[in-house]
C-alpha cells in the first residue's frame, strides 16, 4: 500500500473522496479549508483506489479513517511525542503499540438535520463575549477536569475569535455554556458544559437547543461528538433531536519510549 501527501498531485482525489461522506470527514474538510497552513493530509492508496486518509493538525491532533491496513500504513507517518487521535474502533491495537494513553474512550458522532430538531428552551442563553471567556473556560475546567483542565485562557480567546458562544447565568454566575462555528455543509457543537451544582435544571438542553436553532439557520446539519459513557449528555442531545451516526476511538497519549 502506497502512502502519499495530498500536496503531491492528489488534492482533487482528496476532495472527491471526502465529498462522498462529509460527516465522516468533517474535520478533514474543516481544517483543510480553514487552517491549511497547519494541516497535513495523507492518502493510503491501493493502486488508484483510496483506502484511507489521515489528517495531522497543528502537530498534535491526528484523524485516521479507512481500513485496518490503510490505518496501519498511514500511522507509520506519525512520529509525534504527544497526540490526540481519532481512529476507527477496530484499530485500537495499532495505536496502542506506539502510544500509551492518558485518555481512551469510544466517542459517538451524533447528527441532526433540518426538520428533525426539537427545540426546548426553558432558559434563554445569551451571547458570550471576550470579557466572559475566563469565566467560560472555568465552567469547562470544573465540569470536566480530565478533558478541559489544561485549557489556556489566552489561547482560547484566540481560537474562539470566530466562534459562536452562548452561556446561561444563574444569580449572576455563568453556569452553563456551549459553542459552535458555522460551516456551510454542517456545523459542529464543539463544547457543552454545565456547572455540577446546576445540572438537571434544563440548562444544557437550553444551550444545545439555542445552538441548534442558530446552526440550522446557517447549515443544513448540526453535529456533536459525545463519549459513549456520558449517558446524561446523550440523553440531552437525543431530546433535542440528535441521532447517533458514527463511532470512533479517541485517545490522548504519549509515544512509548519517551
Amino acid at each position: 500500500m502506497k502512502v502519499v501527501s495530498s500536496e503531491d498531485g492528489y488534492e482533487q482525489a482528496f476532495w472527491n473522496h471526502v465529498d462522498r461522506d462529509r460527516l465522516e470527514f468533517y474535520f478533514f474538510i474543516f481544517d483543510k479549508r480553514q487552517n491549511r497552513d497547519k494541516t497535513q493530509v495523507f492518502l493510503a492508496l491501493e493502486g488508484r483506489k483510496i483506502e484511507g486518509l489521515m489528517l495531522i493538525y497543528a502537530g498534535r491532533i491526528v484523524q485516521l479513517r479507512g481500513t485496518r491496513e490503510a490505518v496501519k500504513a498511514l500511522f507509520e507517518k506519525v512520529n509525534l511525542e504527544h497526540v490526540e487521535l481519532q481512529a476507527p474502533l477496530d484499530c485500537e491495537d495499532i495505536i496502542l503499540r506506539r502510544y500509551r494513553p492518558s485518555l481512551k474512550f469510544e466517542i459517538i458522532l451524533m447528527s441532526l438535520r433540518k426538520g428533525e430538531e426539537n427545540i426546548r428552551m426553558k432558559h434563554v442563553p445569551v451571547r458570550v463575549g471576550d470579557e466572559d471567556v475566563e469565566e467560560f473556560v472555568e465552567v469547562l475546567r470544573k465540569a470536566d477536569p480530565e478533558a478541559w483542565g489544561d485549557l489556556d485562557i489566552e489561547q482560547q480567546k484566540a481560537s474562539w475569535k470566530d466562534a459562536f458562544l452562548l452561556g446561561i447565568r444563574h444569580q449572576g454566575k455563568l453556569v452553563s455554556v456551549g459553542g459552535t462555528r458555522f460551516v456551510d455543509f454542517a456545523s459542529n457543537i464543539s463544547v457543552v458544559a454545565t456547572d455540577k451544582g446546576h445540572r438537571n435544571m434544563g440548562f444544557a438542553t437550553s444551550i444545545v437547543s439555542a445552538l441548534v436553532k442558530e446552526i440550522l439557520e446557517n447549515s443544513p446539519v448540526a453535529i456533536i461528538h459525545v463519549r459513549k459513557d456520558n449517558a446524561s449528555a446523550i440523553q440531552v442531545y437525543s431530546k433535542v433531536g440528535f441521532k447517533p451516526c458514527k463511532r470512533y476511538l479517541l485517545i490522548r497519549g504519549t509515544r512509548i519510549g519517551i
